[in-house]
């Protein structure tokens, strides 16, 4: 079950990238042309949102079964964990990372359903998922940034 999960964390991220960036690019073409707020833009901003959870649903499953946050019987304290950084970088900076990009799309989303106009929609789904994209980048373990991580 461990790698079949962590086979679609890892696949799933391209999606969630690629449907934040097309959320992005598009609130901000249309927030800068002035455009309406249709009901294609509702179901792109909600599929990433959805996409979005249900990523993070599945790396919540991985922190509590993976050996890479061995302090749910792996045997190490957080002390110990925190001195290696493989372990630190999957046991709290991946997960926080995450988390508050998770928490910046929903806000985003949940704001922007919200507003009156279609170019303050618009505007406050740039800002939020931009915000939440560049925490996911960050977060992401990349094979340039943590040895052993792969592309997929």
């Amino acid at each position: 079950m461990y790698n079949a999960l962590l086979h679609a964390h890892s696949g799933l991220r391209w999606v969630v990238l690629l449907l934040l960036l097309a959320a992005i690019v598009t609130s901000f073409r249309k927030w800068q042309a002035r455009d309406e707020y249709t009901a294609g833009d509702n179901k792109l901003y909600l599929f990433t949102l959805i996409a979005t959870h249900t990523q993070f649903l599945i790396g919540l499953i991985l922190y509590f079964i993976s050996p890479k946050v061995p302090i749910f019987g792996g045997g190490m304290s957080f002390g110990e964990v925190m001195k290696e950084s493989i372990y630190r970088f999957y046991t709290v900076e991946h997960i926080t990372g995450m988390l508050i990009a998770v928490v910046l799309i929903t806000i985003g989303r949940s704001k922007s359903r919200r507003m009156g106009g279609p170019i303050q929609k618009h505007r406050t789904v740039f800002t939020f998922f931009g915000l939440g994209l560049i925490a996911i980048l960050i977060s992401i373990p990349w094979p340039f940034r943590i040895p052993g991580a792969g592309w997929f």
